[in-house]
């Protein structure tokens, strides 16, 4: 019975933990910045220069920000050649290929209902 508990117990911390860890990545990658990174990379590996002429009106910093963390949690991966100056280049990991087929489908959704969404601002009076 007390290993019953423990069990149980066990599998409702990793559950927590799980929900935890859902919401950390939620708020790291729903930002427009990740978001247009990943879609900028999509199958192909891209120099830090190339990402920032792809994503249009990020700065340095921001880019810079936006791919540590997608790189600290595993959706992106960066090589560094050991060249003057430094090559970097970046590229989306399998983890990273599996959400943006999720960013996908927000795009497609968004195209799809395009015309509602116009509608709906243009109606609305607060």
């Amino acid at each position: 019975m007390a290993t019953k508990q423990l069990k149980d117990s066990s599998d409702e911390t990793d559950l927590r933990r799980a929900d935890s860890l859902a919401r950390e990545i939620f708020s790291d990658v729903a930002n427009k910045w990740a978001l247009l990174i990943i879609e900028a990379l999509g199958e192909r590996t891209l120099r830090f220069s190339e990402l920032r002429e792809e994503v249009e009106g990020i700065s340095h910093k921001m880019l810079t920000q936006n791919l540590r963390m997608l790189e600290r949690n595993g959706l992106a991966e960066r090589k560094v050649y050991p060249t003057v100056p430094p090559r970097v280049e970046y590229t989306l990991t399998q983890p990273g290929q599996a959400l943006r087929a999720t960013v996908d489908l927000i795009c497609d959704w968004t195209h799809q209902h395009f015309g509602h969404i116009e509608a709906a601002r243009r109606s609305f009076h607060p």
